[in-house]
């Protein structure tokens, strides 16, 4: 493990115990929510950041400190984001992306909400025989890496249609800290100037990626604080600037991605990118303990998931029952696996296939699936299969940010390239890494993906249909109806339980915003069979009572190698009385680099 890792991991853990046996020190919850045990330790809570005006929270301060910018200058959280987006695409090339994709839900100041669907689609010659070899089995190399492995991309089609639809600052405003920092470079954090060098091979295997992000050898090394210089994307940014939408899917840079793909043997062309739009859909909307919570639909699988979790956990006093107890770990896992085959089944693209969204989030509809529910020991794996929901007519290297501002407008935004710096394809003249979102289809029933995600023919390749996911950008409102919480994660699959265990952490167990990013978590997603939980998420009492219940209970996800995301969020703290103001509280998860930044 690299130095940088081992001090994050080092840092993380003292985090987390602090947070564990600090339970009776939480100051932000009432009373009845409190359930340490009188004889806890009482190490002091981590303290969120904290402004009055407006926050920020994302995986690069520079990224944050963009966003801030424009509230100060008058724009509203929208405004804040979209500069923010642009900004992680500059500082964050891991996953900040133009290349890539995703979604974003918007709490206007009235309280309406709404949501863009930005998620790549599948170019017009993507077909089941592209990901398929001679013998008929899935191919997967080529939709994990290279040219075959990118959907035609959405970000800078969301960004700009939100801007254009709810912004209040012209695009020259909002874009001008990402060109700053493109052309003018920034000094390379630690973790990243090593990352660029651990990716040398990877990256050699694509000349243009060798030119654009690494020193030209194996041996010529990035440095920590050396300032990096993106020339081309700042002129790739620029042209946005100038020309909008219309100059990155019908001009210089459509050219330059177009003919790059056809001499390359990738799929994607200048139809394929003329064609493609932002969709504006309806938020997926969950109440839980007299909060309201909305999310993203399909063809994110992450709303109704965590629709569907909150059902369960509604179900029972989860307060009560305690912390990542064994009772609340057993039953937190149970739903878990009911949820995860629900979206191996039923998920797709609501454009192409039927998707039972309103059946799936009723809330009989998950008490019925929790009916075999024995709190003595594990369903057996071979009865937990999909439901059958009432029809309706209706990523693992992801980067996550919050905004709120002053005037009750939120925004939430998980915008991905797939894995680490996408498909390791860099676009020559434009600066950019494109996606490996096709790996996020079905390339065949039963064969998983990366994450270990399996599927059905509602999520098989096919052309300009928009790939399955797991991105879960969630608002929350308190009962008054106030704005409360802001939170999404990046994370594959964990996205969803992430998520849904830090909105259960804020209510359920009363912790602030640090705490509850903070806290150790567990995941399971039907499909490979362990409950897997974060080093110190849970006691060595708590395991062992897990695996009297037949719990396969393993220490971190995806062969061992931990993968959870790193949420950043806010809340929002109102005033009891007219003495005091109303605050927003930030954190970004320190399980990465990242930060809350607010005025």
């Amino acid at each position: 493990m690299p130095l940088h890792s081992k001090v994050r991991a080092l840092g993380l853990a003292l985090l987390l115990t602090i947070t564990a046996v600090g339970l009776s020190a939480w100051t932000t919850a009432p009373s009845s929510s409190r359930t340490a045990s009188s004889d806890a330790a009482t190490a002091p809570a981590p303290v969120p950041e904290y402004a009055e005006n407006g926050m920020v929270v994302s995986a690069k301060r520079t990224a944050s400190e963009a966003g801030v910018e424009m509230l100060k200058k008058g724009g509203n959280a929208v405004d804040a984001a979209v500069a923010t987006g642009f900004a992680l695409a500059v500082v964050h090339p891991f996953a900040g992306n133009i290349g890539g994709g995703g979604f974003m839900v918007i709490r206007n100041p009235d309280g309406s909400v709404t949501t863009i669907d930005h998620r790549e689609d599948a170019p017009s010659g993507a077909t089941q025989d592209v990901y398929l070899d001679d013998e008929g089995n899935a191919a997967r190399t080529r939709s994990r890496r290279g040219y075959l492995a990118s959907g035609v991309p959405g970000t800078v089609a969301g960004l700009l249609k939100a801007l254009d639809e709810h912004g209040r600052l012209d695009r020259a405003t909002v874009m001008a800290p990402a060109i700053r920092l493109a052309e003018e470079g920034f000094p390379l954090p630690h973790a990243l100037a090593e990352d660029l060098n651990d990716r040398y091979r990877a990256f050699a295997e694509f000349p243009v990626t060798k030119a654009y992000f690494t020193k030209g050898s194996a041996s010529s090394k990035y440095r920590t604080g050396e300032r990096f210089v993106q020339t081309d994307l700042a002129q790739t940014l620029k042209r946005i600037r100038d020309e909008g939408k219309s100059e990155f899917y019908e001009g210089e840079t459509a050219s330059l991605i177009a003919e790059q793909f056809q001499a390359n043997g990738g799929l994607i062309d200048e139809q394929d990118l003329a064609e493609y739009e932002a969709v504006e859909r309806e938020p997926v909307t969950a109440t839980y303990r007299g909060y309201e919570v909305h999310s993203m639909g399909p063809p994110s699988s992450g709303g109704v998931a965590i629709a569907q979790l909150l059902n369960a956990a509604e179900r029972k006093d989860i307060s009560q029952m305690g912390f990542n107890s064994s009772a609340t770990a057993h039953y937190l896992g149970e739903a878990m696996r009911r949820v995860f085959a629900d979206r191996a089944k039923w998920l797709g693209d609501p454009d192409h296939v039927q998707v039972p969204t309103e059946g799936l989030i009723q809330k009989d509809y998950m008490q019925q699936r929790m009916a075999s529910f024995t709190s003595s020991r594990v369903t057996p794996e071979d009865s937990i299969r999909a439901g059958e929901p009432m029809l309706t007519g209706e990523s693992m290297e992801t980067s996550h940010y919050s905004v709120a501002d002053s005037s009750g407008m939120a925004v939430s935004v998980t915008t991905t390239l797939n894995s680490g710096y996408g498909s390791k394809v860099v676009i020559d003249g434009a600066g950019f890494f494109m996606n490996n979102e096709m790996n996020d289809f079905v390339l065949k029933p039963g064969v998983p993906n990366q994450f270990g995600l399996s599927g059905t023919k509602r999520n098989l390749v096919a052309p300009d249909r928009r790939m399955v996911s797991s991105m879960s950008p969630t608002i929350v409102e308190d009962p008054q109806d106030r704005l409360h919480l802001v939170i999404g994660a990046p994370g594959g699959s964990t996205i969803i339980t992430t998520t849904f265990q830090v909105i259960m952490n804020v209510i359920d167990h009363g912790m602030n915003v640090e705490q509850a990013v903070t806290a150790g978590r567990i995941h399971h997603q039907w499909k490979p069979r362990h409950l897997s939980y974060e080093e110190f998420a849970l006691s060595t009492d708590v395991v062992r009572n897990l695996r009297t219940r037949e719990w396969d209970v393993t220490k971190g996800v995806f062969g061992g190698i931990p993968q959870w995301g790193r949420a950043q969020g806010l809340r929002i703290k109102h005033p009891d009385r007219p003495d005091q103001v109303r605050v927003f509280r930030g954190s970004s998860d320190p399980r990465g680099p990242g930060a809350a930044v607010g005025f």
